[in-house]
Parts: C-alpha cells; sequence; structure tokens
C-alpha cells in the first residue's frame, strides 16, 4: 500500500462509528509489537478541558523533550490528531504510517477512531517520543487509548454527556472516565460535581484540585500552587476563566511527571504555557463584526463559554451561528445560550450526523424571538455578520464539527 493509498483507506473508514470495547485495539498492538510500551504517557479523560488540558501539557513538556501528542477530534484536517512537539503529522508521512499498519494488520477490523489510535502509538514509537500525550476519545475504561503505559493520569470537568454509551448518572460516567486509572500510577483530579468526586476520594495516589493543588487568574495573570511549583504572572494564550483550572491541571501533572523522570524547569514551563495553542476553543477572528469560535457541545461547555463571554465581551450583544448533531440533547444548551443572545442562526453541520435545524427552531425561537435558519455553514456565517448589532460580536457554537467547518473558510 502507498502512502496515497493508506490515507484513502482512513478517509474510507466512517467516521461517526462507535465500538466499545478494548478488545480489538489490544489485539492489533499485541500483532505490532506493542509500540505503546515503547514510551510513557500522561493520559487524560473528562467531558470538558481535556483537550486543552493535553495541549498545555504537552507545550510545556516540548521546551525539552521528544513529545508526541494525540488528541480528537480535529477541526478542519485529520492530520491535526497525530502531533510532534506541535507540528502536525503531514500528509506523506501519515500515508506512509497508515500502510505501514495495514500492512502488518490486513484483516483488523476497527473503527476510525480505533485505526487512528493504533497508527499514532505506531508513529510515536517509529519516531523515538521521549512521553506521548493522550487525550480520550469517548469515556475512558473502553476507549483505544487506555491501551496506554501513563505514568500519570488526569481527569478534567465531568458533566452530562454521550449518555447513551457512558450512563445517565455523573456516577456512572465519572465511574468510565476513572478507568484510564492504573495501579501505582497517580492521578490528578480537577474540581468535580459532588456526584463524581466521591467516586474519586476513594482512589490510592489522587492528586485534588482545591487540596494538593490550586490555579488562579487575576490582572496579573496566572498564577499556581502546587505540590512544589509555584508560578505567578503567566500570560495564558487560551482565553476564559475555565482555561485556569485546565492550565493548573496540567501543572499538577507536570509535577508529578518531573518526579518520575521528566523534570522541568520554571522557565521551561512558563515559555510552554505562553505559547500553547488550541483552535477553536474561544477563538477569535478580527473583523466587523469579530466572529468567535467555541467548541462548546455540551451543558457544561456552554456555562464555560457563557462564563468566557461575561469575562472576556462583557456589555457586547451576541449573534449567535449554532448547530448540533443528531445524538445530542440540545435543549438544555440551547436553554442556557438563546436568552442570552440577541439573535440566532441556526445551520445544518456538512456530517450525516447533523440534526435538521427545522427539527428544532420552533423550540428555539421560544426562547428568542430574532431565530433564522440558514443553508449551510458559509450561509449562516455570512446571516449572522449581517445581523450582528454594532459593536457586538458573531459566536459559532453547538459542534467542534461545525466550528471546523466555519474555522475552514475563515483561514482559506
Amino acid at each position: 500500500m502507498t502512502p496515497v493509498g493508506g490515507l484513502a483507506y482512513l478517509a474510507s473508514l466512517p467516521a461517526s462509528s462507535i465500538k466499545m470495547g478494548l478488545g480489538r485495539v489490544q489485539a492489533a498492538l499485541a500483532t505490532l509489537g506493542h509500540p505503546e510500551r515503547e514510551y510513557p504517557a500522561l493520559h487524560v479523560a473528562g467531558t470538558n478541558g481535556k483537550g486543552s488540558t493535553c495541549a498545555l501539557a504537552a507545550s510545556c513538556l516540548s521546551q525539552r523533550y521528544r513529545v508526541g501528542l494525540y488528541i480528537s477530534p480535529h477541526l478542519i484536517r485529520v492530520n491535526e490528531r497525530i502531533k510532534l512537539n506541535g507540528v502536525d503529522i503531514s500528509d506523506e508521512l501519515l500515508g506512509q504510517r497508515i500502510a505501514e499498519v495495514r500492512e502488518r494488520l490486513p484483516d483488523a477490523d476497527l473503527t476510525y477512531f480505533e485505526f487512528g489510535t493504533v497508527v499514532a502509538f505506531w508513529h510515536f514509537a517509529r519516531e523515538r517520543v521521549d512521553l506521548a500525550v493522550l487525550e480520550t476519545g469517548l469515556g475512558g475504561r473502553l476507549d483505544a487509548t487506555t491501551a496506554c503505559l501513563p505514568k500519570v493520569t488526569a481527569i478534567t470537568p465531568i458533566s452530562f454527556d454521550h449518555q447513551e454509551y457512558l450512563g445517565t448518572t455523573l456516577t456512572a460516567i465519572a465511574t468510565e472516565k476513572a478507568g484510564i486509572a492504573k495501579p501505582n500510577v497517580p492521578m490528578v483530579v480537577s474540581r468535580q460535581p459532588a456526584e463524581a468526586q466521591a467516586l474519586f476520594d476513594v482512589l490510592p495516589e489522587l492528586v485534588r484540585e482545591g487540596v494538593d493543588f490550586q490555579g488562579e487568574s487575576k490582572g496579573g495573570g496566572f498564577s499556581y500552587r502546587g505540590l512544589d511549583l509555584r508560578l505567578s504572572g503567566v500570560q495564558l494564550p487560551l482565553r476564559g476563566p475555565h482555561q485556569t483550572q485546565n492550565a493548573a491541571v496540567a501543572l499538577a501533572c507536570l509535577e508529578l511527571l518531573g518526579r518520575d523522570g521528566f523534570p522541568l524547569r520554571d522557565e521551561q514551563i512558563r515559555r510552554g504555557l505562553e505559547c500553547a495553542q488550541w483552535p477553536g476553543r474561544l477563538e477569535e477572528f478580527p473583523g466587523s463584526p469579530p466572529v468567535v469560535l467555541d467548541g462548546a457541545h455540551n451543558p457544561a461547555g456552554v456555562e464555560a463559554l457563557l462564563a468566557s463571554l461575561d469575562t472576556v465581551y462583557a456589555h457586547r450583544p451576541v449573534h449567535l451561528v449554532f448547530g448540533v448533531f443528531a445524538d445530542k440533547d440540545c435543549e438544555p444548551m440551547m436553554r442556557a445560550l438563546l436568552p442570552r443572545v440577541a439573535g440566532v442562526t441556526l445551520t445544518p453541520i456538512a456530517n450525516p450526523r447533523s440534526r435538521p435545524p427545522e427539527a428544532y427552531a420552533d423550540f428555539a425561537r421560544s426562547l428568542n424571538p430574532n431565530v433564522t435558519i440558514a443553508a449551510d455553514a458559509e450561509a449562516a456565517l455570512q446571516a449572522a455578520r449581517l445581523a450582528a448589532p454594532p459593536g457586538g460580536v458573531v459566536v459559532v457554537a453547538g459542534s467542534l464539527f461545525l466550528v471546523g467547518q466555519v474555522r475552514a473558510g475563515l483561514v482559506r
């Protein structure tokens, strides 16, 4: 198989297919000689903030080490999922790695996410990374990334999402997320709702936000008090008050890694934090009006977005571009968002999983009278720019896939 054929094979897999279980991935990795065992990992799960936490930690570690970063989903190109010291894997090398894996696994029956995870493990081993930073996809206990060998695990805030797979209570969801825990491996846990926190409190080697470490943002920037580390006056490039928590979790992970063979100097940590990148999360594209992209796609994400708008865009009217997938319970998100904005443009997402805006437009209008429907994301953005009040801002939210489609048009 050629690199071009490898890319074509990956594109042929249905991206939305989900099969819970680790057996297929473990068997594939065994056939490949267990590439995931050739380097240690920082493994991060949670409902919201896990990608930002991974990006911040990887940026700091990359100041001294050769670091692989694996995240999902991507916004525009699948290459974004596999990075080496902050640089996306190239088309040619991604195609080559896919071809190498396919030649060794000609009959593997893996989902898109599972196959991508196996390719990432393989690639990082071939590139001889010192460490991999891995974001879970769905859940944790049965997630393909859980095949790794972590030195540290972490759990970011847990809330309701993917209940059809993870359970309908916070305890059930937390149980799935906590499944990334490994014996004798320390776990960093952000502040959680009481129902979820009770589950984590019984785990050994737990490092807790608010007890063992704490982050804070004031006029002088981000500050951190941890197990050993003290930092202040850091200018985080990732905006919004919720990024204070994500940065604190990342730094607690770095402290534990430092105790186990991966030390960083304070200036390396500071530089890594200040140059971290994580597109599509309260990301502003200047203009009149400016366009803000945010990946909020569940109720907790929406609450974080609203808090960020109150902080970063206080007193500025918002016109919302909103689209969701059919498997999302969009009503709680809409109840929180729509009464807070001046107007709304609903749009379908260019994906088979998209929910037609007509299916929830009446509910939207019961919350905000200024609701229109656009034919697609591009038309929605054009309409929103025209409809935004003077001095206002356009915000795109509801789905990371929608954010990716809008962002692709903005960066062309």
